[in-house]
């Protein structure tokens, strides 16, 4: 047994003074308590204004396009999920400070604590959509966070007596007892975030009516698909992409989710004649089915951030002759329901092309995350520009005037697709058998359409393709070439399309911003 003099006592204080996981814990419990009630006040009252998410969401309004652009490029469609994470994980850093500055200098832990919930007010609060309600989440957190942040340090275990002559107690306040305060405090978090997403699983009126809704049959269906667009080659890209597979990349954290007996759309702004329209309204007007792919701005050369689906839709063109739009309107300001704007040249919603109010995707109501109930496909445009999901709103208004979400943010606020080619086959880094290789892919300039691609295999001539059948101008072509002659060793290859214009792809390489990636998609293969 080790006795311990008050000598003896005064040397092990700082040592045992320099352990900080008690602190740490005392904050990170605080932090749960704080964010789980938060959570769970969001779902009750407030389904928009989730701490993290509209952290989130201020985080991708400032966040610099080249940061985004470096997100999409090594994570694709999981970029929202590692912007959760990152925030969560950051969330925790900070609260384990605030913990040990609690211990050590308070106030300053707690006022950690105001800072982090400050800006979870802002956020909140900086949204277009925002109302008083939208505060109470984080003003929660703030407070939650704070009042147990106090408590739980108060009640740390101390090493030694804090006065000369105070009674020997070795334990402080007793240390089970600070664990026991600290274990319920997480779980009262931990219960409260669980709450939460049960709430607000239980008052999702959107799923419900989905899983409900049939779409009603097309008054104008597209000529049938050509059985020669589709070549059978293993490990292509299949013609038409499934909804599960789809690309989907958009500000919203949080999939919104509106009761289509809600939804309404508005066309506004400089119009004669001011509309809008509910569900049932829009279902009952002659719906037109046409294939289109969609294509992001944030796909890099060679990239999968583009998608073919057959869509159902209105055509906007025919709600615009309703608005009758006033002389000088050059652009149409879409905006969803979260907030996200988009500018769309007047002339590319009502030049005859298929830009339509989509219902149905593949012959199914459109997936919530793709939009639904009512999104914006438009052929011929990048997505930020044009295929606005959740749409609300239509504004007649002028370039010169106004600015889609992502212009002030440096990107072009023209956004025509351009033209481009990828190879699906052989894969990139693989290993193909000397003699005969078949090389095949995808091609697109939609709006325009594609009249030929070639590969060129090391620096040799290059070759013409076999091109499947098009669907229409505003689909991708597959392609596909056979090798007959490979000979063992390390090969390039490349591929670049030619447009219904008579356009060549250039092999000039520039990145996604400000209007699209350019250059060769290039593959290195091992033969043996």
């Amino acid at each position: 047994m080790v006795y311990v003099t008050p000598d003896t006592a005064a040397v092990a204080t700082p040592s045992r003074a320099r352990s900080l996981w008690r602190p740490a814990a005392a904050g990170l419990a605080a932090a749960l308590a704080g964010l789980g009630l938060a959570e769970l006040t969001a779902a009750w009252i407030a389904p928009g204004a989730s701490p993290v998410l509209t952290v989130g969401a201020l985080v991708i309004d400032i966040v610099p396009a080249g940061v985004k652009d470096l997100v999409i490029g090594l994570f694709g469609t999981a970029d929202k999920i590692v912007l959760i994470v990152t925030i969560v994980l950051v969330l925790l850093v900070l609260a384990a400070l605030a913990g040990i500055l609690e211990s050590r200098r308070p106030p300053f832990g707690r006022l950690l604590v105001v800072l982090i919930g400050g800006i979870a007010l802002f956020a909140a609060l900086s949204r277009s959509s925002a109302s008083t309600l939208d505060a109470v989440p984080a003003v929660v957190a703030m407070g939650v966070a704070a009042i147990a942040l106090t408590l739980l340090t108060t009640r740390l275990p101390r090493s030694a007596p804090e006065l000369a002559g105070a009674p020997r107690d070795l334990n402080g306040p007793d240390r089970r007892r600070f664990l026991v305060y600290t274990g319920v405090t997480a779980g009262i978090g931990l219960l409260a975030l669980a709450g939460g997403q049960i709430s607000a699983a239980a008052t999702r009126a959107a799923d419900a009516a989905r899983a409900l809704f049939t779409l009603p049959p097309a008054s104008v269906r597209q000529a049938a698909i050509p059985a020669g667009a589709s070549l059978d080659v293993a490990g292509i890209t299949p013609l038409i992409t499934p909804n599960a597979d789809f690309y989907r990349i958009d500000t919203a954290l949080s999939v919104p989710r509106i009761d289509p007996r809600d939804w309404r759309l508005k066309i506004t702004g400089m119009v004669e004649n001011e509309v809008e329209i509910d569900f049932a309204e829009l279902l009952a007007l002659p719906l037109e089915e046409s294939t289109t792919t969609l294509a992001c701005v944030s796909n890099y050369v060679g990239g999968d951030l583009i998608g073919n689906a057959t869509w159902l839709g209105y055509p906007i063109r025919e709600l615009l002759a309703r608005a009758k739009p006033q002389t000088g309107a050059d652009m149409v300001l879409s905006r969803s329901q979260d907030g996200f704007t988009a500018g769309t040249p007047i002339e590319a919603l009502t030049d005859g092309r298929n830009a339509i109010l989509a219902v149905g995707m593949n012959g199914e109501p459109l997936p919530l995350e793709h939009g639904y109930p009512v999104r914006m496909v438009v052929p011929g445009l990048y997505g930020y520009v044009s295929a606005t999901k959740w749409v609300v709103e239509l504004k007649l208004t002028r370039f010169a005037d106004e600015q889609g979400y992502w212009t002030p943010r440096g990107w072009s606020a023209l956004g025509p697709v351009k033209v481009s080619s990828r190879i699906d086959v052989p894969r990139a880094g693989t290993s193909a058998t000397a003699g005969s290789v078949v090389i095949a892919g995808v091609a697109w300039s939609q709006h325009v359409g594609v009249s030929a691609v070639a590969v060129q295999i090391d620096d040799g001539p290059w070759q013409d393709t076999t091109l499947a059948d098009a669907i229409s101008v505003d689909t991708w072509r597959q392609w596909a070439y056979t090798w007959t002659d490979a000979i063992a060793g390390d090969h390039t290859i490349r591929v670049r399309a030619t447009d219904a214009a008579g356009l060549v792809q250039t092999s000039a390489t520039a990145d996604v911003a400000p209007d699209g990636a350019t250059g060769l998609h290039e593959i290195s293969v091992s033969v043996s």
